[in-house]
């Protein structure tokens, strides 16, 4: 960043927007070009309805001809065997372009997803990057095991790269999703196919021209914008591919189930919806700071986060008090052009979207009360702004409590006490985080390990590092993102056995 984000104004971004170079090709093989039948499709700036770019609509013939360029890359070796301390060099390489570039990176973040400026600039991109540099860094430091196998004999346990990765990421994250699937697998030494989510593809087709200056070998990092069920569904099916790594929605991710079955068989690692808990109990000696960092869970990037806090369980004896100081703190999130630094809340990725919403708001008024929020505002921009809703007296059997939203709606129900609020918790399709507020450090601990869960944030919400895995159990999905364990995804395991 050139100067402080607080010092430019919204005419000043809108000024350095005018002036983005947009990339509207796929890129494979080293190079962008059209998708093979030359249909495009349009991505629209969500705070506003305008176009910004026609985008290459993608099928299985550019699936085909990405997969041919991965394989013939991989099985070439011109990344999968070359020395880890020169992928390592590279990515590193990458994560500092990616820090140089990171104005405009943000810029088309926010302009093709419709979340705060700020937010991009100061957390996406530059956690986009460390991700890269981190994964960079542990290129050359996974070492193989040696095994003693009685006095003839010895095994070594070597990790290699599958081969050809898919992966398909969503729109609420665009360039840090790629990031969590690409950086690992391409450290390991694997060729990706990347296919951003319709909504929001350019950052990753920026990132692809980034990828190519560090020094990714052509054929070795593709990416495809097009739509899921023609795009996406053709990775799924393609037996050239050996394994697709996927964010997105439980429904989808139960298709590319289906895919591997009707296909290779490739490994399907998923990461998919969530309705994370958030546990309040009366041991919580600063309510107020619980009911902000529960605003912040559920109205951070307009609610639209897989392991966003959706559900708040708030003991009886505090739930007054608790939900007076959670209103308090509403004002704070009321949406705004994105690219203003004093918005508190940025545009629904779509419309069509946005009439999801409001059609679980509306199925949420017929049995919740509905403390704040609940409409659609700045309509006269032309874009998708929903209101913070928070509804109260929820039934934990409702539409409201049991489904994702995936925007900006909290549903906040009661318990007696801590074996109830446990299994309201547990009573749920998925298991992807959860949180809890006590000051009880024994509490804390029981809690934790009764929730049946991915990940459990004690007096914080969502908490996210890349040393640390990410990932959920239930129909959340399977395997991890982040931390040493995503090698995990990306590797085999081949025993070598040697007789003296």
């Amino acid at each position: 960043m050139t100067e402080p984000l607080s010092e430019r104004t919204p005419s000043d971004w809108k000024t350095l927007a005018a002036g983005l170079r947009i990339r509207s090709q796929a890129f494979i093989d080293g190079r962008f070009r059209d998708a093979a039948d030359g249909r495009t499709f349009e991505t629209v700036n969500p705070a506003t309805g305008v176009k910004i770019a026609d985008i290459a609509a993608c099928d299985a013939a550019d699936v085909d001809l990405a997969v041919a360029a991965a394989r013939r890359s991989f099985e070439a070796g011109v990344w999968s065997r070359r020395d880890p301390t020169e992928r390592r060099r590279v990515l590193v390489r990458l994560a500092d372009l990616i820090l140089a570039h990171g104005e405009e990176l943000a810029l088309l973040e926010t302009l093709d997803m419709g979340k705060l400026l700020r937010d991009s600039a100061t957390l996406d991109i530059p956690t986009s990057a460390e991700v890269f540099r981190w994964y960079g860094e542990a290129c050359d430091k996974l070492n193989g095991e040696v095994v003693r196998a009685g006095e003839g004999a010895f095994a070594l346990i070597d990790r290699e790269p599958v081969g050809v990765i898919g992966a398909v990421v969503p729109w609420n994250f665009p360039l840090k999703m790629a990031a969590w699937k690409c950086a690992p697998a391409l450290a390991a030494g694997n060729s990706v196919i990347l296919k951003p989510a319709e909504q929001s593809p350019l950052t990753a087709l920026r990132l692809a021209e980034l990828a190519a200056e560090a020094g990714i070998p052509d054929g070795v990092f593709n990416v495809l914008p097009g739509f899921g069920h023609e795009a996406g569904q053709a990775i799924g099916l393609h037996e050239g591919i050996d394994c697709v790594a996927f964010t997105g929605s439980t429904e989808i991710g139960k298709r590319f189930l289906t895919y591997a079955g009707a296909s290779n068989m490739k490994r399907i690692w998923l990461e998919c919806g969530g309705k994370s808990a958030n546990l309040v109990f009366p041991q919580t000696k600063d309510l107020d700071r619980a009911a902000g960092f529960a605003a912040q869970g559920i109205f951070f990037n307009q609610g639209e986060v897989c392991s966003a806090t959706s559900r708040v369980f708030v003991h009886r004896s505090i739930a007054e008090a608790f939900t007076e100081r959670l209103l308090a703190k509403v004002d704070a999130y009321r949406p705004g052009d994105p690219l203003d630094p004093a918005s508190g809340m940025g545009a629904m990725v779509t419309e069509e979207h946005t009439r999801r919403v409001m059609d679980y708001i509306a199925i949420g008024s017929e049995s919740a009360t509905l403390a704040c929020g609940g409409e659609r505002v700045l309509t006269e921009t032309g874009g998708c702004f929903v209101a913070p809703t928070v509804f109260t007296g929820v039934d934990p059997l409702s539409r409201i409590a049991r489904e994702e939203v995936f925007g900006p709606v909290l549903a906040i129900s009661t318990f007696e006490d801590e074996a109830e609020a446990v299994r309201l918790a547990n009573d749920s399709i998925y298991g992807l985080g959860a949180s809890v507020w006590t000051d009880d450090l024994g509490q804390a601990h029981r809690v934790a390990r009764a929730l049946h869960v991915g990940s459990v944030s004690v007096n914080t919400v969502d908490a996210v590092d890349v040393r640390t895995p990410f990932g959920g159990v239930k129909q959340s999905g399977s395997g991890r993102d982040l931390s040493l364990h995503a090698f995990d995804k990306y590797t085999d395991l081949k025993t070598t056995w040697i007789s003296l």
